[in-house]
């Protein structure tokens, strides 16, 4: 796959590196000419590019047409929505992600700004943070899709879970939740219908529309 990644800074630059060892073309586009020479010494298999991701015409020359997915990473949020908006309308990449550094503009971050997929780095850490101290809660990960219409969410069953000793068959999970996965004791099960949910399970699941409530009713203590 094609990524184009806009910021040349630890973020964008571990991201690339991570995404070209997983056997993707990866190209960065950094202002910074000084930045962009040094990285492409690096020879880590990524192409840097100087460039102003701001600027239509220097998208154009940089190939961002011929991208999959752009991802805008930098750490100023108002050059992201711009950056996510001319990718979407001007070159109609497939798939938009923009990286929001605060957390007070992650309203904006909308299919109205050419933006698919919001990466919120406070978002994710509040959400590991309450995942690893709450039993029995719901905890919200992450949020997928245009307009965050999908939740991925957790949560770790205690001894008062209404469920225990049911299999999944027997929950009678509706159509908006899709259980993905059971960690349990270090292992992971991927569930099928006679798995059997046991106290200290954590449960992984995507859930649309009121399937959180399901989650709450039928999985927390």
């Amino acid at each position: 796959m094609r990524v184009a990644i806009a910021g040349a800074g630890s973020v964008g630059t571990a991201m690339a590196q991570a995404l070209a060892e997983h056997g993707h073309e990866v190209f960065v586009l950094e202002r910074d000419s000084a930045i962009v020479e040094r990285l492409n010494d690096s020879n880590d298999g990524v192409t840097y590019v100087t460039a102003d991701a701001c600027e239509v015409s220097q998208l154009q020359a940089a190939g961002v047409g011929n991208a999959e997915v752009m991802v805008a990473a930098t750490g100023d949020d108002e050059d992201n929505l711009v950056i996510s908006l001319l990718s979407k309308q001007e070159f109609a990449v497939p798939k938009v992600m923009a990286r929001v550094n605060n957390e007070k503009n992650s309203w904006l971050f909308n299919s109205e700004w050419g933006v698919d997929f919001a990466i919120s780095t406070p978002q994710l850490l509040t959400g590991l943070v309450e995942e690893a101290i709450t039993v029995g809660s719901l905890v919200q990960l992450l949020t997928l899709g245009k307009e965050n219409k999908a939740s991925l969410i957790e949560v770790t069953l205690s001894a008062n879970c209404p469920s225990l000793g049911m299999n999944m068959r027997e929950l009678e999970i509706p159509r908006n939740v899709g259980i993905v996965a059971i960690l349990r004791a270090g292992e992971v099960i991927i569930p099928r219908g006679d798995t059997v949910l046991k106290d200290g399970d954590e449960c992984v699941a995507i859930v649309t529309g009121d399937g959180g409530d399901f989650v709450r009713r039928c999985l927390e203590g």
